[in-house]
């Protein structure tokens, strides 16, 4: 995803640095979150391994292992960008992304795969992207030839070259990746033979008289459809055999343009997306509940949101930072939160569980 003329249009700027799923009924409040950790900075994923809690951890490249005392055991360190985690038995992957600065260019990301012998192979999506850029199929910006509205947000374009594999799921025998740059959905092999399984479709938003006030832009804009990048950062594996996405919406996260993060249901057979509800506030992570809940982290909501119905959801829980949510085969919900800088405040891991939760203390290198 490459930043929306419309963000830098209006000066405002976003570091993203960043059963069958059937509804379940809307049970009663959950129990508050009992912290495990305090010892974060930017864990981006969990992933349950039975008594495991696995940690992936961007701000300090370390990808670990929750302790029962709250501190993370190191099972990989410096790790470049580090975004998503996930395990196949004694297989490990883990993705990975370097990006230039001050330009905020991604010159290399992929999937980093351990062998139960302790080899890694490196599936390098950033190439993958370069040599067939999956989402040329879309047509992004403005749905205008007006020359005022051109002049500002520019005209229409393909899908530009970017890779940004952020998070993993393990699926029949292999890893689909959600690539946020790519806008797609990557099939990975243990090899780290890579094909395209799903590119996500363009998101639209009406700009409204209140988005332009908001954002301090040209009246020519009101009531323009611009076609936002779909922005993957999250992909499950259902027990219906079929894929679940959450999407960030590619353009301002605020009240300027609505609450536009989604919930998608993918055909792994056919990359066809069905989009299943939406008004997330930044839909960073997604989770599958054993009794076919479904639950979605909301970085700039604060909350985990619970979707209990075709388009319905319900707030399942008030947790301001979260920004992955995972659940235990015993229905336990796991989540973590991002450090603040100011107020100062570090990254946790929580659960959320009506009855005792333990955590396994030993280290699977």
């Amino acid at each position: 995803m490459r930043t929306a003329r419309l963000l830098a249009a209006s000066g405002i700027t976003a570091a993203f640095v960043l059963i069958a799923p059937t509804f379940a009924s809307a049970a009663s409040d959950p129990p508050a979150p009992e912290v495990w950790s305090t010892q974060l900075a930017a864990p981006f994923s969990l992933e349950i391994d039975g008594p495991r809690v696995l940690v992936a951890d961007g701000g300090t490249g370390v990808l670990g292992q929750l302790q029962p005392d709250g501190a993370i055991a190191p099972i990989v360190t410096g790790v470049d960008g580090l975004s998503g985690v996930a395990v196949r038995g004694k297989w490990l992957a883990y993705t990975s992304t370097h990006t230039q600065m001050p330009e905020f260019i991604n010159t290399a990301s992929g999937l980093n795969i351990r062998t139960p012998k302790g080899v890694r192979i490196y599936a390098d999506t950033h190439a993958w992207e370069v040599a067939h850029n999956p989402d040329e199929v879309n047509t992004y910006g403005p749905q205008s030839e007006d020359p005022c509205v051109l002049s500002v947000l520019g005209p229409r374009y393909e899908g530009l070259i970017d890779s940004h594999a952020y998070s993993v799921a393990s699926w029949d025998g292999k890893w689909i990746v959600a690539d946020a740059g790519a806008n797609a959905l990557f099939e990975i092999d243990d090899s780290g033979h890579i094909s395209t399984l799903a590119v996500l479709p363009p998101q639209s938003a009406k700009i409204t008289e209140e988005a332009v006030t908001e954002l301090g832009m040209p009246e020519c804009l009101i009531g323009t459809t611009y076609d936002f990048e779909p922005v993957p950062t999250d992909v499950e594996v259902g027990s219906d055999g079929m894929l679940y996405v959450t999407t960030l919406p590619g353009g301002p996260e605020s009240a300027a343009l609505g609450a536009r993060g989604a919930l998608w249901r993918v055909d792994p057979a056919t990359g066809d997306a069905e989009w299943l509800a939406g008004g997330f506030l930044g839909a960073t992570n997604l989770a599958l509940g054993k009794d076919g809940q479904i639950y979605v982290s909301e970085l700039f909501g604060g909350k985990i949101t619970e979707v209990t119905g075709a388009h319905t959801t319900r707030t399942y829980a008030q947790l301001p930072g979260v920004v992955t949510v995972e659940t235990a085969p015993n229905g336990t919900v796991w989540a973590a939160t991002m450090g603040n800088e100011e107020p100062p405040a570090p990254g946790t891991i929580v659960s959320i569980s009506n009855g005792k939760v333990t955590v396994q203390a030993n280290v699977k290198h």
